[in-house]
Order: structure tokens, then C-alpha cells, then sequence
């Protein structure tokens, strides 16, 4: 679901460390800056499906590349900020998977996805029970972080 996966992604505008204000989408590219789209298809010129969404402050693409649906965050002045996209468990560093096998046994995953920026590559995975919801991150890919618990009514 294209809302659940820009819910989402609006969530870790945090990690990116923007101030997010109110979102308002664009079905077309006229109202996304000439900057922005020359940077988006100048790194990007082979996707399809894009869809722009337009912050206050940052341009997030939503869009199917090599096969993979990316949202691509960029700044006013067309500065790419960070990329994600969904992934498998099988997709995790080896550690983070036996992690997830030996702490969280009595989860399943509902979400997964990996961010990269500035060098940088992030796992945010959310884990699901009976009672609870549980976001991790990880940062350095060798041990997780609880990002926030949700218990379920």
C-alpha cells in the first residue's frame, strides 16, 4: 500500500534529521523544484512510477528502480538527503539476523526497510506480537536499538 509506505517514510524524515511539518502531496511534478528534478534525474534517470511528495522543507520521490520501489529525500536545493527501501530479513547483516532469532523469537516482522545517507547505512525493522509493537533500529549494523514500543489494546 503506496499511504502505508509514505506513512512510513514520513516517520523517518526524523532520522534524517528534518523538521517535519505538514505534508501536502502533488500528483504532478509541476509544483517539485526545477533543482530537485534535475538532481532526481540526473542520479535517477532510469525510474519509473515517480511520485513526488512536497514538505515544508525536503522533496521526498517515491519510485520503482531496478525493480525496487526507493524514496529518494531531497532539500529545497536539490540536495540528495537520504534513500531507502524495503527489505527481506534475509537482506540483514548476518548478525542482525541471529540477533532478531535469539531476542525477538516470539515476533514476527510487519516492516522492514534500510536507509542509506551520507555514507551511511541504517536498518529500521518492526516487530509484532499479540500485546506489542516494537520499532528497532540499527545503526552500525551489529546490534539493535529499540526505536519505540506500541502496546496493542
Amino acid at each position: 500500500n503506496l499511504n502505508l509506505k509514505k506513512k512510513i517514510m514520513k516517520k523517518m524524515m526524523l532520522t534524517l534529521a528534518i523538521a517535519v511539518s505538514t505534508l501536502s502531496a502533488f500528483a504532478g511534478e509541476e509544483k517539485v523544484s526545477p533543482k530537485v528534478l534535475n538532481a532526481f534525474n540526473s542520479e535517477f534517470n532510469t525510474a519509473k512510477e515517480v511520485e513526488w511528495t512536497v514538505g515544508s522543507n525536503y522533496y521526498m520521490a517515491t519510485f520503482n528502480y531496478n525493480d525496487k520501489y526507493v524514496f529518494a529525500y531531497y532539500t529545497l536545493d536539490g540536495n540528495l538527503l537520504g534513500l531507502s527501501h524495503y527489505i527481506s530479513p534475509a537482506d540483514l547483516p548476518m548478525v542482525l539476523q541471529n540477533s532478531l532469532k535469539k531476542d525477538y523469537s516470539d515476533y514476527w516482522v510487519s516492516d522492514l526497510f534500510e536507509v542509506a545517507k551520507n555514507g551511511k547505512t541504517e536498518y529500521y525493522i518492526t516487530l509484532e506480537n499479540a500485546g506489542k509493537k516494537i520499532v528497532l533500529q540499527s545503526s552500525g549494523g551489529n546490534d539493535w536499538e529499540e526505536y519505540k514500543t506500541i502496546r496493542k489494546v
